[in-house]
């Protein structure tokens, strides 16, 4: 079956990184474009970084544009995130997701905590 395990979450103090990875595994991972939301409790998921199946052209929301990075390899089927420059509306719960016609798949997600 499919799953996507997220890791590399964790507790930072503002103006600090962290890399995020997802490891996908029950499918044909270079077939799926690959993104990266996040959700904090009571409200509605942000989508944060995407990437194409090809790897080729990102896309990022302005919240994070400059700060966070994400990427993806194929050939050990994951797709990371490095944020840097940390700040705490960075808070949340991020979860990866893979995308492919009209199938999606979510993983459980990583808390991400920026505070003092």
């Amino acid at each position: 079956q499919v799953q996507l395990v997220e890791s590399g979450g964790g507790l930072v103090q503002p103006g600090g990184s962290l890399r995020l990875s997802c490891e996908a595994s029950g499918l044909v991972f270079s077939n799926y474009d690959m993104s990266w939301y996040r959700q904090v409790s009571g409200k509605e998921r942000e989508l944060v970084a995407a990437i194409p199946s090809t790897g080729g052209s990102t896309k990022y929301a302005d919240s994070v544009k400059g700060r966070f990075i994400i990427s993806r390899d194929n050939a050990k089927n994951t797709v990371y995130l490095q944020m840097n420059s940390l700040r705490p509306e960075d808070t949340a719960v991020y979860h990866c997701y893979a995308k492919y016609v009209a199938f999606e798949f979510r993983g459980k997600g990583t808390q991400v905590t920026v505070s003092e």
